[in-house]
């Protein structure tokens, strides 16, 4: 993906997630932001995993943003799949072996989205970014010690946790398995400040 340079908002950006790891990947961006979570439901029917994770994103960063109009908010999701099935967040550690035991030593994508939301939610800018994964095939012992480590995490495991053995090899972005894939946030907020210089010049009424 092109670089961008960091465009920075008029105000501080507004992180619509409690995610530890998106807080600490989009502070590498150096740009004032405070996080609002959207706490809104992550049900949704569908199927297709890249449009899914846009549709949640969109849908966190918008609930922000009609409660905070005069800021750009930021919304994301990210999801997990593996032969054809698309894998959340583990519900308990007895799901969360499930999991594991699903992923063992199997090929999967991991896929997040990202929404930029502006105007009070009239102007929404979006994109997905995909990682291919290979994980390691663990023993019984292994995947027990992993085993409700990770329920806040799709795929509950971390790959960022040097103590997580899982993940054999990694092709594509690292920081979208983390959850925020920050090439593609700095492409969204550069879409979002012409459009806001263009809305500031009267090109856009």
């Amino acid at each position: 993906m092109e670089k961008h340079k960091v465009n920075l908002p008029p105000k501080p950006l507004i992180l619509a997630s409690s995610s530890p790891q998106r807080k600490k990947l989009l502070s590498k961006l150096k740009i004032p932001f405070k996080i609002i979570p959207s706490h809104v439901s992550e049900n949704t029917r569908e199927k297709n995993p890249r449009k899914m994770v846009i549709q949640l994103a969109v849908k966190k960063a918008l609930f922000v943003a009609k409660r905070n109009k005069e800021y750009w908010v930021l919304g994301a999701d990210t999801t997990v799949v593996s032969r054809g099935k698309i894998i959340g967040k583990p519900r308990n550690p007895k799901d969360s072996r499930r999991i594991l035991e699903f992923l063992n030593g199997q090929k999967h994508k991991v896929y997040t989205g990202a929404a930029l939301v502006i105007n009070g939610g009239k102007t929404i800018f979006k994109t997905a970014s995909v990682t291919s994964l290979q994980a390691k095939k663990l023993g019984e012992k292994e995947l027990s010690s992993l085993a409700g480590k990770h329920l806040d995490k799709a795929g509950s495991y971390a790959v960022q946790d040097r103590d997580d053995p899982f993940i054999e090899s990694i092709d594509g972005p690292l920081d979208n398995v983390i959850g925020l894939h920050l090439d593609a946030v700095k492409s969204l907020l550069a879409k979002a400040q012409s459009a806001y210089a263009s809305r500031a010049s009267g090109k856009i009424k």
